[in-house]
């Protein structure tokens, strides 16, 4: 009993010598500096000495307006992208860049020969042992067209990072510096590694495949079904999931051997539309039609005989779904094992001609097509 009385006292004495000691000390040493945690994957830290090239094809982020206040009316692609780089000087504090100007376009001018283009210059950057990352600048009207191009193209698993805006430089609450500060980010993060063809826009980073611009001119007008990949905060690269369909390095498209894409056009549905396009798109040399149907691929009954004609003269058919998302069911709305057709799974139909462009380099078996829709 004695022994625990004396072993408590000991303790309040203790508690009271380290109180007084705090109360005599000099202030600077009350309290010992907290223990700094280590730095978390995606800080700036980590980036600032990656080699990044950014490659300028025109686009908003490339634009100037009349004035402050023309936020969706401008100039198309009139900004040269060095200035660009100058403009956002943060950039210098997170890797070493420069830039290069292939393009100066609006993106809805991108064709195949552009594409192309695009795709072999980035490759050959790729291979540099000192280039860490791409970042291309871009118009986001097909910017979801070139990104899951060169997804499904690119042979390296270095992060390429598709950038862009919805509002001109000169505009009152411009977003093209902050999206490219956040790509350059992005781009320069060992975590982006792997992932495929990035788009990052509005804080978000969002996969090649499923992204889609969705409004004329909100800035976060860039979605995907199934949401972003993961998020740019306060120079943090924070990624919440995976890509699940193979991409780059994981595909049997090579860039480095395409030198030329079959034409595939893309005739969309309305009601009372008119059978007349089908046999439009044949005569203008399509090899492949991608049919924007309605809801789950629906084809009315007028058009049914044009797109079986069609295929008779060995265009191939492939049923896809103007809603914007969703799967269109094989053998569904339509008997397409009988007519010998092609179905899109989930993909957008203007994503679905640059799968199905890809896809006739390799083969022109309906079979295997859709086993390459089924896959990508």
């Amino acid at each position: 009993m004695n022994r625990k009385i004396r072993s408590i006292h000991l303790s309040l004495l203790s508690a009271a010598l380290l109180s007084a000691s705090l109360l005599t000390a000099p202030a600077h040493a009350q309290l010992a500096p907290a223990a700094q945690p280590a730095p978390q994957a995606g800080t700036t830290a980590e980036a600032r000495r990656a080699n990044i090239v950014i490659i300028g094809t025109g686009g908003t982020i490339a634009d100037a307006g009349a004035s402050a206040t023309n936020t969706a009316a401008y100039q198309s692609a009139v900004v040269p992208v060095d200035k660009i780089i100058a403009s956002v000087p943060e950039i210098s504090k997170v890797a070493n860049v420069k830039g290069e100007q292939i393009f100066q376009i609006g993106s809805e001018s991108f064709n195949n020969e552009r594409l192309l283009k695009l795709g072999k210059r980035v490759s050959e950057l790729l291979k540099q042992p000192d280039v860490d990352g791409i970042v291309i600048t871009h118009g986001t009207d097909t910017i979801e067209e070139t990104s899951y191009f060169l997804n499904l193209t690119l042979k390296s698993d270095k992060p390429v990072v598709v950038v862009g805006s919805m509002r001109p430089g000169t505009a009152l609450g411009a977003d093209g510096s902050l999206n490219l500060y956040d790509a350059v980010l992005v781009a320069s993060n060992p975590a982006s590694r792997g992932k495929g063809t990035l788009v990052v826009l509005n804080d978000e980073i969002q996969t090649g495949r499923d992204v889609t611009k969705s409004n004329t001119f909100k800035t976060e007008t860039f979605r995907s079904p199934f949401g972003p990949l993961g998020y740019v905060v306060e120079g943090r690269t924070l990624y919440y999931r995976l890509p699940a369909r193979p991409h780059t390095v994981q595909t049997e498209f090579d860039i480095d051997r395409i030198d030329s894409l079959p034409e595939v056009a893309v005739v969309y549905a309305y009601g009372n539309v008119n059978p007349a396009s089908i046999d439009a798109a044949v005569k203008n040399g399509a090899k492949a039609i991608v049919y924007a149907a309605t809801g789950n691929g629906s084809v009315g009954d007028y058009m049914v005989e044009p797109l079986k004609a069609a295929r008779a003269k060995g265009v191939q058919i492939v049923r896809a779904s103007r809603t914007g998302s969703g799967v269109v069911i094989r053998n569904g709305e339509q008997p397409d094992d009988k007519y010998d057709w092609i179905v899109t799974d989930d993909q957008l139909p203007q994503k679905a001609r640059i799968l199905m462009a890809l896809a006739l380099t390799r083969t022109n078996d309906p079979k295997a097509l859709q086993q390459i829709f089924w896959k990508y």
